[in-house]
C-alpha cells in the first residue's frame, strides 16, 4: 500500500508540474503574439500561402498568388488555415499554430527528463532552462516551423521512452517522426538517424523488429505517403528539383540565397544567445560523459553532438536551424545544475560564477549605449532587469545559496515576458521600411490579382500578404523591360526618373515610394 501511495503521488506531481509548465510556455509564447506584423520571409510566406487555401478551399496543391507553392510540406500551412478559418485572418492566428506547439514541448521535455533521470530535480530544472532560452522563445512565436520540429522530436522521444514501461507507446514514435517529415521533408532522416543511433547505443533497437512500431511509423508516414506522390504527379520534374534539390540538398553543399558562415557558425549562436545557460553547459556535457551509461547521458551527447555536427558542416547556414540542439542543451544544464544543488557547489569552477557579475555589468552597458543611440528605452527597463537577475544570482552563487539559480529563473522569465510585449522581439522588422502603409496603398489602388513590379533590393513576401497582391523585385534593366508589358509599379523618385516612362498615372505615395499606373 505505501509504494501504491507513492505511485498516486508521484502521478499527481508529474501532472502538476506539467500543468504549470504548459500554463508558463502558453503565457510566454501567446502574450502580444499578434501586435507586431510578419516578418519576411517565411511567416509572409505560410501566411500567403494559407491564405490562398481559405480563399480557393484547394488543400491539396497549394499555391503562392496562384503559382504553386513547392517549398515546404503542407502541415503547418494546414494548421495556419485553420486558425484563419476558426479566428479569422491575422497576425495572431498565423502566428498561434507554431507558437502553441512549441509551447507544448515544454511540459514534453519535463516527461521526458522524468523517465531519464533518477530524480525529479534536473528534469525541472532542464526543463526550467528550455523555457527560459531566448533563441527558442523568439522563434517557438514566429509562424516557422522549426519551433513545433522540436515539438514532434521531443514526442517521438518521449514515446521512445514509455515503451520502456507501456508497450503501445512505441506507436507514438513513428507518429512523430511522420509528423516531422510533414513539416519539414528530409530533415526527419537526421532527426530520425540521431534517434536511431541512441537506441544503438542504449541497447534498445528491439523494437524494430515489433510490428506495433511499424504500424506506428505507418500510421505517421502515411499522409506523407500519399501527399508526395501526388505533388509529383501533379508538377512532375518542376517539383522534384524545388522541394528536394533546392529546399534539401543544394543546402547542404552551397550557401544558399548567401545565408553562408563557417563552420563555427552555430556555435557563436549558442555563445551569443544562451547566455547565462551556457555557463553551465561544459559542466554537464563533462558530467554526461562521466555519465555515459546513463541514458539521459547517451541522449544528451548523441543528440547535442550529431546535430551540431550535421548542421555545422551545412553550406547554408541559418539561425533557427539549431533550435533542435536546445532539448539536449538544456538537459544537459538541467543535470549539471542538479549536481550543484546536491554537492554543494564541489564541482563548480568559481570562476565561471564571477561571469555573471561580468554579465550583469555587460547588460547594463549595453543598455545604456543602445537606448541612447536608438532613443529606445524599452532596450533599458530590459538591461536594467537583465542586469539585476545577474547581480542578484551572483551575490547568491559568492554565499552558496542555491537560490541563484532560482533567481535565474524568474529573472529570466518575466525579461523573457517584458520582452516579447515589446517591440523588440522582432529586431528584423527595423531592416527595411514599414510594410503596411505600403501594403494599403497598393491594396486600395490596384485592382485584385494584380502583379505590382518595384524598385526595392529584394521582393518582401510580409508585403505580399498585407497587400493581397504579388509584389516583385526588378532592377532597373529588368524594369525597362516590364513597363512595356505591365502597368503597376511601386518605385523610388530616382528608378522613376531613370526609367524615363511616357505615359502614366501617380495613384499614390508613401515610405519613399511611389505607385504609378502606366497608361497604354
Amino acid at each position: 500500500m505505501p509504494n501504491l501511495k507513492q505511485f498516486f503521488k508521484s502521478i499527481n506531481q508529474d501532472i502538476s508540474w506539467s500543468i504549470f509548465l504548459l500554463l508558463s510556455a502558453l503565457i510566454l509564447y501567446l502574450i502580444g503574439l499578434g501586435d507586431l506584423p510578419l516578418r519576411d520571409w517565411d511567416e509572409g510566406y505560410y501566411g500567403t500561402v494559407a491564405k490562398d487555401i481559405y480563399k480557393s478551399g484547394n488543400w491539396l496543391y497549394m499555391t503562392y498568388h496562384d503559382e504553386p507553392f513547392l517549398l515546404k510540406p503542407p502541415l503547418i500551412i494546414w494548421l495556419i488555415n485553420i486558425s484563419y478559418l476558426i479566428f479569422g485572418i491575422s497576425e495572431f492566428t498565423t502566428r498561434l499554430p507554431c507558437a502553441f506547439l512549441t509551447a507544448c514541448g515544454v511540459p514534453l521535455l519535463y516527461l521526458i527528463g522524468k523517465n531519464i533521470f533518477s530524480s525529479r530535480l534536473p528534469a525541472i530544472l532542464g526543463t526550467l532552462v528550455y523555457l527560459t532560452l531566448l533563441p527558442m522563445v523568439r522563434h517557438g512565436r514566429l509562424a516557422m516551423l522549426d519551433g513545433p520540429i522540436n515539438t514532434f522530436f521531443l514526442f517521438s522521444i518521449f514515446c521512445l521512452f514509455q515503451s520502456f514501461y507501456q508497450h503501445l507507446w512505441i506507436i507514438g514514435v513513428g507518429i512523430g517522426l511522420g509528423l516531422i517529415a510533414f513539416t519539414k521533408g528530409i530533415l526527419v532522416i537526421a532527426l530520425g538517424g540521431i534517434l536511431a543511433i541512441f537506441c544503438i547505443f542504449n541497447k534498445s533497437l528491439i523494437f524494430f523488429k515489433d510490428p506495433v512500431f511499424w504500424v506506428g511509423f505507418i500510421l505517421g508516414f502515411f499522409p506523407v505517403i500519399l501527399w508526395y506522390p501526388l505533388q509529383i504527379i501533379e508538377y512532375g520534374e518542376k517539383f522534384i528539383k524545388v522541394h528536394f534539390l533546392q529546399q534539401n540538398f543544394d543546402r547542404l553543399s552551397q550557401a544558399v540565397e548567401g545565408n553562408q558562415g563557417s563552420v563555427w557558425y552555430y556555435i557563436i549562436e549558442l555563445i551569443k544567445y544562451s547566455f547565462p545557460w551556457l555557463l553551465f553547459l561544459p559542466g554537464g556535457l563533462i558530467l554526461a560523459i562521466k555519465k555515459y551509461q546513463q541514458s539521459w547521458a547517451k541522449l544528451v551527447l548523441i543528440g547535442f553532438i550529431l546535430f551540431i555536427g550535421i548542421i555545422s558542416l551545412m553550406r547554408t547556414k541559418l539561425p533557427w536551424y539549431v533550435l533542435p540542439v536546445y532539448p539536449f542543451f538544456s538537459l544537459a544544464v538541467g543535470a549539471y545544475l542538479a549536481e550543484i544543488i546536491r554537492n554543494n557547489y564541489q564541482f563548480y569552477p568559481k570562476i565561471l560564477g564571477s561571469l555573471l557579475i561580468v554579465g550583469s555589468l555587460a547588460s547594463l552597458a549595453g543598455g545604456v549605449y543602445f537606448s541612447i543611440k536608438t532613443n529606445d528605452f524599452q532596450i533599458l527597463t530590459l538591461s536594467i532587469l537583465i542586469g539585476i537577475t545577474f547581480a542578484l544570482s551572483y551575490v547568491n552563487f559568492l554565499l552558496n545559496n542555491h537560490n541563484f539559480i532560482f533567481t535565474l529563473f524568474v529573472g529570466l522569465y518575466l525579461s523573457l515576458s517584458i520582452f516579447v510585449r515589446s517591440d523588440l522581439w522582432i529586431w528584423e522588422l527595423n531592416e527595411s521600411f514599414p510594410v503596411k502603409p505600403v501594403a494599403t496603398l497598393i491594396q486600395e489602388n490596384t485592382p485584385p490579382n494584380t502583379v505590382i513590379y518595384t524598385s526595392y533590393a529584394y521582393s518582401r513576401t510580409s508585403l505580399d500578404f498585407y497587400s493581397d497582391r504579388q509584389v516583385i523585385a526588378q532592377n532597373l534593366e529588368e524594369l525597362k523591360k516590364s513597363a512595356a508589358i505591365s502597368f503597376y509599379f511601386l518605385l523610388d523618385p530616382l528608378t522613376l526618373e531613370k526609367l524615363n516612362l511616357n505615359k502614366y498615372k501617380i495613384l499614390g505615395n508613401t515610405q519613399d515610394f511611389i505607385l504609378i499606373k502606366k497608361s497604354r
